[in-house]
């Protein structure tokens, strides 16, 4: 590993992750962990709001095709043409609903009434082949019933488009089995299996007609409802994920639950189908994409106030200390924090990526300080498996979360540090070394460097995160009003930032060391390596935080007089 990669926790004497409170009275035994994630009940002493009004979109009565859309859609006519096929093509579900909404959508499905994707996706390129034109490669997803995956799906590439092609559908259920057997079916009963209603709409591509085969579609579509086309406990028995899914429709576009559909999907056999049918990949992807909204908040109140947040954030067994009856609120008040802090900040400060990871390591700054023993009996943060298990998001995800909520305490005092002229006696004790004497006035800039090197591209999400933490404006139980405190939050923000910036730290982490290795032992006079040189090259990276525009010589000349003075005071 190259020296600029060098932990600065070494620096700074960071624990692995926050020590957490051990309660004497809860007994705790050491034992693996046969089954690494359960649910924990979460209690909600008060429903978070669910009923506000819902946002009356304009509906268009009529879809406008783009000319890519035009030509892919003339292109799959020709098809039915050429072979003398009596199939009509419809574009289903999200397609037809954005259109009609006026939004562009680039995720194109077809449903056929009478063949199976693969057979039509071959057609085409039986066509292709007779026009002169080059073949398109076929990729077949395999129904998964055991995932609630009941249906074969073809892709292929239309005019560098990728469109999907499945065949339209009824279901019929054995005694006692959730698993369908799947047939052909009418488009109204594909219609009626579908997960909403304003999901359930058709593109006729044959007679370009717009199909509402519920009777409810457009109705619930401009009256901003959410609602499922068949009672609501049996759509989501058949498909658990499709309460997530309802969630997060219902926070995309402002609309409103219907109460049957709520009631349904806080039912205790609904809620275990959810934790026990449905993959942890399909959960964290729908997680994911509620995140990465635009009404994150809302989805994550509302899974909150449906009781799933402890299925949808499953945590690891025997966590220590024992966790709230109430974290799931609590969490839900930190994330709506942030999220009223990133709104005043402005988007300009954050990638959409540092936005998303910046909302996960908010709603979970409650666990922060919560372990448990992984595989290896080994302390672990439950943030970290959250993210990495229970959600199966990118192991990189869970890394940058677990580095926020350690680097958090740090922030905190950063923000005490940058905004005093006294520099408190435990920051001094973390970067005294008796090879370096760091001046007065450059112990914030040393201290927050190293701070910014552990975290990284990272640093402003750690920083907004810790505001929460403040003393003064931290969230608890009793106090769970994200409001309070918003104007400070964000003068502290703002305030820090600044000072970072200005003092040219903002990439530090890039910085290149003066000397390597092999360079720091020419000038100590060693013939091997050892923990001196990884010593040094830590002590380095202070000295060049203290003195920012120093040179190679100069660099050189306090390692000899460092070495010098310390060999002096030894004899």
């Amino acid at each position: 590993m190259p020296p600029l990669l060098l932990n600065a926790s070494r620096l700074l004497h960071f624990p692995p992750f926050p020590k957490p409170y051990f309660s004497s009275s809860i007994p705790f035994r050491l034992t693996s962990l046969r089954r690494p994630i359960k649910t924990l009940r979460f209690f909600t002493s008060s429903r978070f709001p669910m009923d506000a009004p819902p946002i009356v979109l304009p509906v268009k009565e009529r879809i406008e095709l783009s000319e890519k859309e035009d030509q892919i859609f003339a292109r799959l006519l020709d098809v039915v043409r050429h072979f003398g096929l009596e199939t009509q093509l419809r574009v289903a579900g999200g397609w037809v609903r954005d259109k009609l909404l006026g939004k562009e959508c680039y995720d194109i499905d077809i449903a056929l009434d009478n063949m199976l994707g693969k057979d039509f996706c071959e057609k085409v390129n039986e066509y292709l082949k007779s026009v002169g034109e080059q073949e398109q490669g076929i990729g077949v997803i395999q129904c998964n019933p055991d995932q609630s995956k009941h249906l074969e799906t073809a892709r292929m590439r239309i005019y560098d488009t990728w469109i999907d092609f499945v065949n339209l559908r009824s279901e019929t259920y054995a005694e006692n089995s959730r698993i369908p057997t799947m047939k052909f079916g009418t488009a109204e009963e594909d219609a009626y299996r579908r997960d909403l209603t304003i999901n359930s709409l058709f593109y006729n591509i044959n007679n370009s007609s717009v199909e509402d085969l519920t009777g409810r579609g457009l109705k619930d579509l401009k009256s901003g409802l959410i609602v499922t086309p068949l009672p609501p406990k049996a759509t989501f028995m058949d498909d658990p994920l499709r309460v997530l899914r309802a969630i997060r429709f219902g926070a995309r576009f402002g609309f409103v639950l219907a109460e049957e559909l709520k009631e349904a999907a806080s039912d205790e056999e609904v809620r275990s189908a959810l934790a026990n049918k449905i993959s942890r990949e399909r959960i964290g992807h729908e997680v994911d994409l509620m995140m990465s909204d635009k009404q994150p908040v809302k989805a994550m109140a509302w899974i909150c106030g449906l009781k799933l947040f402890s299925v949808v954030f499953a945590c690891p067994e025997s966590p220590r200390p024992p966790i709230d009856e109430h974290c799931d609120r609590l969490c839900i008040s930190h994330i709506e924090a942030a999220w009223s802090l990133l709104q005043a900040i402005g988007p300009a400060l954050f990638t959409d990526d540092q936005r998303r990871l910046c909302l996960y390591s908010s709603l979970l700054l409650p666990l922060r300080c919560t372990s448990y023993l992984d595989k290896k009996l080994k302390e672990a943060p439950v943030t970290g498996c959250i993210i990495r298990e229970s959600l199966k998001l990118k192991a990189s995800d869970s890394d940058v979360v677990v580095n926020i909520h350690n680097a958090c305490n740090r922030f905190v005092e950063l923000f005490t540090l940058l905004e005093s002229d006294e520099i408190p006696e435990n920051i001094r004790a973390d970067l005294e070394d008796e090879f370096l004497e760091i001046p007065s006035t450059s112990i914030k800039r040393v201290f927050t460097g190293l701070l910014l090197r552990q975290i990284k591209d990272f640093w402003r999400v750690a920083l907004l995160t810790s505001t929460l933490l403040d003393p003064a404006l931290h969230l608890t139980n009793d106090n769970l009003d994200r409001t309070e405190g918003l104007d400070s939050r964000t003068e502290m923000f703002l305030r820090a930032e600044s000072t970072i910036t200005q003092l040219g730290l903002d990439g530090v982490w890039k910085t290149k060391l003066l000397l390597d290795g092999k360079a720091i032992m020419g000038v100590l006079q060693l013939k091997s390596g050892g923990p001196t040189i990884g010593q040094w090259q830590q002590r380095l990276i202070k000295w060049q935080l203290a003195y920012p525009n120093a040179t190679t010589e100069e660099c050189i000349d306090w390692i000899k007089q460092s070495q010098a003075k310390r060999q002096k005071l030894s004899d």
